[in-house]
């Protein structure tokens, strides 16, 4: 057993959430400071998927060919706002640098990896007596209505299965045999039975509970400013008011981490990606199965209480603004694969925006920067962060605690891009 130590966590999303929990199981003193009150960041509002089909980083061929076919179409699921500084640029250059195959090939089993030790996670916790949450497993359906969408997931379907993943490929004619309380409108799905879902927020104020039962303390409504270091060791971090003292600290703040890491000289290039949500409260019909919309970008997941739709991503501002076209875009998707929603179920939505950290070559940063030996970093994880929760706080425990880790990170190193 290691020597207990003292830890901050900066950062209050699943991931510093995550963190917590596996360190202070490890023995350590944990700490966890947030910007906000712990009630409401990306990790409330996503789809709630554990996805281990997302074995595709974000930064894939012909990604942005279509971003320039979408640029001009206001309602379109994928957007770059350009931002006229040094860092959206880098950012933009290492993502055409990490577009194409062999880049591609080279992440694909690391985000498999990951995102299945993910679920074993989330598995392990939901039948843990600490937790109380329902894990829905019955997998992910990826919903076409073309035959060119079903020809480019077909592809995905076939890595899929050699990866080891349990996969099929449905016709049109089969589909209904899954969801049989809402009529559905495409031509086929390809159904990866390993993937999962749950209520996002429902899991982040239990997991918030059971760490304050555990003595984890809870720092909120502060954001960290500065930081004081000798040498490689940092020794405090500051908000306006406060100084705070540890042995190790662990940077977890999602988007703003890139403009955190600069204070220490640390190169991290991230951008946010705005996503949106909304939920509706229907008892007419109601899948029971998570699903994409293909072609519309649009996830789609039955929640506790109701069923939530999200989708599109903007990437390059940071800003929580609400762009009612990429909303109307996603409302005029919905009825034409479930035709027995209307116009009328959507009215009086409360949208949901948040940003998600996205790195140029669609993998996490997760490690240590060389600049500093008590300093671990895990953000990055662009649209999969409640799905790859878990498994990064498992890796950064493993790291501080000098254990050989479960995963390889080479792929993952914090300097990879200075």
């Amino acid at each position: 057993m290691k020597k207990s130590k003292e830890i901050i966590i900066i950062g209050g999303g699943i991931v510093g959430l995550c963190t917590a929990y596996f360190l202070n199981k490890s023995g350590h003193q944990v700490s966890i400071i947030d910007k906000s009150d712990f009630t409401d960041n990306c990790s409330y509002g996503n789809a709630g998927m554990i996805v281990p089909s997302h074995f595709i980083p974000l930064a894939a061929p012909g990604v942005i060919t279509q971003g320039l076919k979408w640029m001009f179409n206001p309602e379109s699921p994928f957007q770059i706002n350009p931002q006229l500084n040094a860092n959206f640029f880098k950012w933009i250059w290492e993502f055409y640098k990490a577009s194409n195959t062999k880049r591609v090939n080279k992440a694909i089993p690391v985000l498999k990896e990951l995102n299945t030790a993910s679920l074993a996670l989330y598995k392990s916790l939901s039948e843990s007596e600490e937790f109380n949450f329902q894990l829905n497993e019955k997998g992910l359906l990826m919903y076409f209505k073309t035959d060119k969408a079903f020809e480019n997931e077909k592809h995905v379907a076939e890595k899929a299965i050699t990866l080891g993943l349990k996969t099929d490929i449905i016709s049109g004619t089969e589909v209904g045999k899954f969801e049989t309380e809402i009529d559905l409108s495409v031509i086929g799905a390809i159904h990866f039975k390993s993937d999962a879902c749950f209520t996002p927020q429902y899991f982040m104020k239990e997991i918030i509970n059971v760490l304050k039962t555990r003595g984890i303390k809870f720092i909120e409504n502060t954001a960290i400013e500065k930081f004081d270091f000798k040498g490689n060791v940092l020794k405090s971090v500051r908000s306006n008011n406060n100084t705070f003292e540890a042995d190790e600290f662990v940077l977890a703040t999602g988007s703003w981490t890139g403009r955190l890491a600069k204070e220490l000289n640390i190169q991290i290039p991230m951008l946010p990606g705005k996503g949106y949500s909304f939920e509706i409260e229907t008892q007419k019909v109601k899948p029971k199965i998570c699903a994409i919309l293909t072609e519309a970008k649009v996830a789609v997941t039955p929640m506790e209480n109701g069923l939530r739709f999200a989708g599109t991503m903007e990437l390059g501002a940071f800003n929580s603004k609400i762009n009612q076209k990429k909303i109307d875009g996603i409302l005029k998707s919905i009825p034409k694969y479930f035709p027995q929603l209307s116009k009328n179920d959507f009215e009086n939505i409360k949208i949901w925006s948040g940003l998600r950290p996205c790195s140029p070559d669609g993998l996490p940063f997760i490690g240590k920067s060389k600049g500093f030996n008590n300093l671990t970093i895990a953000a990055g994880h662009a649209m999969m962060g409640m799905s790859l929760g878990p498994i990064s706080g498992k890796l950064v425990t493993e790291i501080i605690n000098e254990e050989k880790p479960g995963i390889d990170l080479s792929l993952l190193a914090v300097d990879r891009f200075s």
